[in-house]
């Protein structure tokens, strides 16, 4: 997270506020926000009838509008929102609206660094994307699928470049789809295209797409692979040297192919979720090698422990540490190198893994108490509501943000603490 170097990581324990703490006399408030550093606790609350307010450590913002959603914080700490005025929608960012409104707005995105925050946009019932207030120079009939590069400076998506009218099957299947990035449509249309994706630096995209009514493929700037498959899922791009990756369906399972040729057999009864580690020298994928018993594969070998559900797959940056999370009967588990954590829980949230890749830590919930728990062991304080865990640029520490007893606190946790 961009920044944390200059955060507070003197090691303790300080309060920031009263949870349900505002200036103003309010008709309820919705859930608080935290921002990522742990300093501010932002909600958005009802001060009468389409009147809405951002209080922000129990102050009330100037600023009200008729409508306030999805309010988050961008990773360099400033708070955004989609908001509505005068029956037009825009995005508020710490309280100031862009200038630019329209007829609705959804889908707040940032850049890695958070410089830039992107939405998708609709005006006068034709779609797109703004960046900053910023609208593409051309909308579509359609849009969807929304894409943001890690720096910010483009923006994608799915849209309609045919028009279509109710029913009208033949033009479906002649094809009425493309990606368009930064407002500007890929020369070739497609049945249906899902999840545009940029490479690291920005400069490409790749999507999955569907060449005819059976056959699906992936499509590189435009460009579809030599083979079709049964089926594919989300591509992902090489972080060195830029090959594409997906997984597909062949022969009745699911194997591994880059730039349309198979690298993992298509042994698999289910494989999505692949992830680089940012070498390019170790690929994590989620993976059934059994027909309804997920695991992961690394490099395309799968795990010993499997469960009936594992998502939020994720990879150290040098590829040594892997985690992901596991479900079995109805109780959820962390597994870290194929080695489930003891605790099962109600639900645990995505992993977060120590810069230098030693330790692993996330937020978990049981019985309504939230922990947080770093390799296994849960912290000593339990909380009412809490966010995810934050590790210093040296790994040695954790960011806790939790509420406890009504009151936000803010806690710096050596890892020798837990």
């Amino acid at each position: 997270m961009i920044g944390q170097s200059s955060w507070d990581w003197q090691p303790g324990k300080r309060r920031i506020q009263e949870a349900a703490a505002c200036s103003s006399d309010v008709v309820w408030m919705e859930e608080p926000v935290a921002s990522p550093d742990g300093e501010r606790l932002a909600v958005v609350v009802n001060l009468e009838d389409a009147v809405f307010g951002l209080c922000v450590n129990g102050e009330l913002l100037e600023e009200t509008f008729e409508k306030i959603w999805s309010l988050r914080f961008s990773p360099d700490g400033r708070m955004a929102a989609v908001v509505s005025r005068d029956m037009e929608w825009t995005v508020a960012v710490e309280g100031t609206p862009w200038e630019t409104t329209f007829g609705f707005v959804w889908n707040l995105s940032f850049s890695r660094s958070g410089e830039r925050i992107g939405a998708a946009v609709q005006q006068e019932m034709s779609y797109g994307v703004a960046v900053d207030g910023v609208p593409w120079p051309e909308l579509f009939d359609n849009a969807g699928s929304f894409a943001l590069s890690a720096d910010g400076q483009h923006s994608a998506a799915v849209v309609q470049t045919e028009p279509m009218g109710s029913a009208d099957v033949e033009a479906f299947q002649k094809g009425c789809y493309s990606v368009a990035v930064d407002a500007r449509a890929w020369d070739r249309n497609f049945v249906n295209v899902w999840s545009p994706v940029f490479d690291p630096e920005g400069r490409r995209v790749a999507a999955q797409s569907r060449q005819s009514l059976y056959d699906y493929t992936v499509v590189v700037d435009g460009t579809p692979w030599d083979r079709t498959f049964a089926s594919v899922w989300e591509p992902a791009f090489h972080p060195k040297s830029g090959a594409v990756v997906a997984p597909v369906r062949s022969g009745g399972k699911w194997g591994l192919a880059e730039n349309g040729t198979l690298v993992w057999p298509a042994r698999y009864s289910q494989l999505w979720h692949q992830v680089f580690d940012e070498t390019g020298a170790t690929l994590a994928a989620v993976a059934a090698p059994s027909y309804g018993r997920f695991t992961v594969a690394v490099n395309d070998r799968p795990w010993k422990s499997s469960f009936s559900v594992v998502t939020d797959l994720a990879v150290s940056p040098d590829g040594r540490r892997i985690g992901a999370l596991g479900k079995e009967d109805g109780d959820w588990t962390v597994i870290v190198d194929d080695r489930p954590w003891p605790g099962r829980y109600d639900m645990v949230y995505p992993i977060a893994i120590s810069p230098d890749g030693t330790h692993a830590a996330v937020r978990a919930e049981r019985n309504g108490r939230f922990f947080i728990v770093l390799d296994g062991k849960e912290y000593g304080e339990t909380f009412e509501r809490a966010w995810d865990p934050v590790f210093s640029p040296e790994g040695d520490k954790v960011l806790i943000r939790g509420v406890q007893d009504g009151t936000y606190l803010r806690i710096v946790a050596g890892v020798g603490d837990f």
